[in-house]
């Protein structure tokens, strides 16, 4: 797909993965290690709550060199694997807690390097939270785009290290990690496909910030996104404007999904909000979607 960008886009993603901050508005990495188990804010936890275990697996807490010091992360992949097709997994709120983990191991089970980065390191420990909005006023609004998307490159540079096939990579994520799939896509040229789960589209917490809307044009028909019709946080009528965008920028391939009994949050198998059908069903559409665009 690189040939679809032009001189410009490359470079602008080259000198993002230089890495080079200003050293005046640097701030150093809080968080030395991963939350064990999941995140406090969400307990207690669902019946339904899935547990993929690491056998065949190479799994585990990493730490990715940033500029900033080291970031952890988490990365699942077939034992003794190499040249495996690379999926950056964008976290939820929740932090990089055990569902996310979760999730790299299923992609790894399907013979995927996965890995998701701390994107919250500089901010706190979302994992400890256990009251929802404490943890969006004091970690969550205070995340910089800026430096997550080189903190993301680097998880891919940290990928590329362990013999991961960086040429085949997707991205998916999970509410603020949705947003973010969208936004990853439009950084980095090099994203075969990308499958953004019940991430914001328009200004809304995040007023200031570049909004997925803002990049429609730079998804280029990589995108497969999931929505639910029962999210009041995304009404169906931000989608629609998402996928009018699309459109008025020439994108005929990019779908958004939206599943009409789905709320927000239906694939987090760990919450009540979990949707059995919709979630397998997405799962699936996901799975085929990073096949037929090449990350396989």
């Amino acid at each position: 797909m690189n040939d679809q960008y032009s001189a410009a886009d490359l470079a602008q993603h080259e000198q993002a993965l230089s890495l080079k901050f200003n050293p005046a508005v640097r701030r150093r990495m809080m968080m030395t290690a991963l939350p064990m188990g999941f995140c406090m804010a969400v307990r207690p936890l669902n019946a339904a709550t899935i547990k993929t275990d690491d056998q065949g697996l190479t799994a585990g807490e990493v730490m990715v060199p940033t500029p900033d010091g080291q970031m952890p992360a988490y990365r699942a992949m077939p034992a003794g694997s190499k040249n495996a097709a690379t999926v950056l997994v964008i976290e939820e709120i929740f932090g990089v807690h055990e569902h996310i983990e979760d999730i790299c191991r299923r992609l790894a089970k399907l013979g995927y390097y996965a890995i998701a980065p701390e994107l919250f390191a500089r901010y706190g420990d979302a994992g400890k939270y256990t009251d929802i909005q404490k943890l969006l006023a004091e970690v969550i609004m205070k995340v910089d785009d800026d430096k997550t998307r080189p903190d993301m490159d680097a998880a891919v540079a940290f990928a590329k290290t362990e013999g991961a096939n960086t040429d085949k990579l997707g991205v998916t994520g999970f509410c603020y990690g949705g947003r973010q799939s969208w936004l990853y896509a439009a950084h980095n040229p090099n994203v075969k496909a990308a499958c953004p789960w019940y991430g914001g589209l328009l200004p809304g917490r995040f007023p200031s910030r570049v909004n997925p809307i803002d990049v429609a044009d730079k998804m280029r028909g990589r995108v497969l996104a999931f929505y639910g019709a029962k999210d009041a946080g995304i009404p169906v009528a931000d989608v629609e404007k998402m996928r009018a965008a699309l459109k008025a920028a020439g994108d005929t391939k990019s779908e958004i999904i939206v599943y009409p009994e789905a709320d927000h949050g239906f694939h987090a198998d760990y919450r009540p909000t979990y949707h059995e059908s919709s979630s397998k069903d997405a799962w699936s559409k996901l799975l085929a979607w990073f096949r037929a665009n090449g990350v396989a």
